[in-house]
């Protein structure tokens, strides 16, 4: 018999080698990246070879696994250079293959039988007949679409064999109709989101305008039934961590393949420190919630929801008066190095000056405020403000950093 309160995975995503090791020095148990073909996130920098190689090795090291997306909806010109691309992925060894496409799914199995393959959110995946179908193909784990409650969830686990694992997303961006197979992206700019070119129009600002009476905006209600297409919230189950295990989820994902290393340092060291804190004791990780919502609202967000968990979500699960993002903080830079004597090394990400007072985020929890000191170039210039994006800087600061440490300042501050 299965023990459904057995400890669950965390999943990460990373967009880029920078993010992969934030991922995973900030609490991921695993991380999931795309390569330069397949994947649903195309505007993200994504991953070449060598730097998917560099990223495994450093995930591995770690003892942390890392899942590579081929999750498009694939077409016939897709086939021969997909069979290409697993073959490389052989080579470079990651833990798992993310696969939606059932004719992508028999061509890894062809080139890589022994591939652990995934079955993303991208499938529908909404029954316990579905989780039994790719199981009987050899699929190890089934990612569930984001309309499913926990009760249902809880119901496919009482179905499925208890080796299958079952993946959920329980943070970020809820993609939709149907678990991000959209046509919005493709019908409003010619952008499929199938092939991971997605816009995110299920962010844009919408209203209705019936046609004899121009000029007349009315807004987009949801009703009963539950479309939750415009303009949701963003997922958020921090608060919610034993119904989730309680559910006998395996991987609690976090969406987000296209966030900073900030996003990705916050989201993983807060949900690290909740699952951890649960499985020590129900009462430390009640005593710990202001900490945890506190951090989580500190990374870029819309809002918060618990989407479909807990039944349909009303109307107070969208935002219908804007389209804007709420940003508490404000990505400086990941520290590199530390030089001799005692100069942090970043590629600094956005403007801040000498004598600004900032935040050193670290991976165990803690949070330093520090003031600037000194700020130079990397040719030991003085500079007293730093404007420019992707400027190599060493920053004296009033608190010495050490390497992975993240640099952030409160939005306002800067």
């Amino acid at each position: 018999m299965r023990d459904n309160r057995r400890k669950p995975e965390l999943l990460i995503p990373a967009s880029n080698l920078e993010v992969l090791k934030t991922a995973v020095l900030y609490g991921a148990d695993a991380v999931y990246i795309g390569g330069e073909a397949f994947g649903l996130r195309a505007k993200a920098k994504n991953f070449a070879p060598e730097e998917m190689e560099e990223g495994i090795r450093f995930a591995h090291a770690r003892g942390v696994k890392v899942y590579v997306t081929a999750n498009i909806l694939a077409h016939n010109r897709d086939l021969d250079e997909a069979g290409r691309y697993f073959e490389e992925l052989k080579g470079l060894g990651p833990d798992a293959l993310i696969i939606s496409d059932p004719g992508m799914f028999d061509l890894a199995k062809k080139v890589w039988p022994e591939a652990e393959i995934h079955i993303s959110t991208q499938a529908n995946n909404t029954n316990y007949g579905t989780y039994l179908f790719w199981w009987r193909q050899g699929a190890k784990r089934v990612v569930s679409a984001r309309e499913l409650s926990l009760e249902e969830i809880r119901q496919i686990r009482e179905r499925i064999p208890d080796e299958m694992e079952i993946e959920s997303f329980v943070h970020g961006a809820m993609c939709i109709s149907y678990s991000g197979r959209c046509l919005l992206s493709n019908y409003f700019t010619g952008r499929d989101a199938n092939q991971g070119a997605c816009t995110h129009p299920c962010r844009w600002k919408y209203a209705v305008m019936e046609e004899s009476r121009p000029g007349e905006y009315f807004p987009v209600y949801e009703n009963e039934r539950g479309t939750f297409l415009f303009n949701s919230k963003d997922l958020c189950m921090i608060e919610h961590i034993p119904e989730l295990v309680e559910a006998g989820i395996d991987s609690l994902k976090i969406e987000g393949r296209m966030k900073t290393a900030l996003y990705v340092a916050t989201v993983a060291r807060t949900y690290r420190k909740a699952i951890d804190d649960y499985f020590r004791s129900e009462e430390e990780y009640r005593k710990n919630m202001d900490w945890y919502k506190e951090e989580i609202a500190k990374c870029t967000n819309r809002q918060f929801t618990t989407g479909f968990y807990f039944g349909k979500p009303s109307e107070e699960a969208q935002i219908y008066d804007n389209s804007t993002y709420v940003v508490e903080y404000i990505y400086l830079g990941i520290v590199g190095s530390v030089t001799e004597d005692g100069l942090a090394q970043i590629e600094q990400r956005n403007k801040f000056c000498t004598g600004d007072r900032i935040e050193i985020m670290k991976p165990d929890g803690r949070n330093i405020q520090v003031q600037v000191e000194r700020i130079q170039d990397a040719q030991g210039n003085p500079m007293e403000s730093a404007p420019h994006p992707k400027q190599q800087l060493f920053l004296k600061l009033s608190v010495q950093p050490e390497p992975y440490d993240l640099l952030r300042v409160k939005a306002g501050n800067e």
